[in-house]
C-alpha cells in the first residue's frame, strides 16, 4: 500500500505535531526569544518546546541565533523554507474553523473512536 521510499517518515511537520505549527505561527512576524515563544504556548513544557525548536532548526525551518551578551540572548526566526509552511498552516486553520465542531461532536458519540473491543 505504501511505497518503502515514501518521504512521509522524514517530513518535518506531521499531522498531530501541534507544537511545530504553533511555533511557526509564533515566528510569523519576526524573531522571538524562547520566553516570548513560551507565552502563547504556555501549555507546553520547556523541555518539549526545546525539543521542537531543535527539530525545526535541524529541518531548516528556523534559525537559532546566539548573541554574545551577558546574559546570552538567543533568538529564533523562520527561514525562507519555514515561511513556505505559513500558507499550508493557514489552510489547516481554516479547515479546523469549519470542521472542528463536527470532530468534537463525533468524539461525544458512543462507540466512536474506540477500539475493536467495543
Amino acid at each position: 500500500m505504501f511505497h518503502p521510499d515514501c518521504p512521509s517518515s522524514v517530513m518535518p511537520l506531521r499531522i498531530g505535531d501541534k507544537w511545530s505549527a504553533m511555533i511557526i505561527v509564533c515566528l510569523e512576524d519576526g524573531p522571538r526569544r524562547f520566553s516570548e515563544i513560551r507565552v502563547p504556548l504556555r501549555r507546553t513544557t520547556p523541555k518539549v518546546l526545546t525539543q521542537t525548536l531543535r527539530a525545526l532548526e535541524r529541518d531548516g525551518m528556523i534559525t537559532r541565533t546566539v548573541y554574545a551578551e551577558v546574559p546570552p540572548r538567543v533568538e529564533y526566526e523562520l527561514t525562507e523554507l519555514g515561511r513556505t509552511l505559513l500558507d499550508l498552516i493557514a489552510v489547516c486553520r481554516r479547515w479546523a474553523d469549519e470542521h472542528l465542531p463536527a470532530v468534537l461532536a463525533a468524539r461525544e458519540l458512543p462507540g466512536v473512536g474506540v477500539g475493536p473491543e467495543g
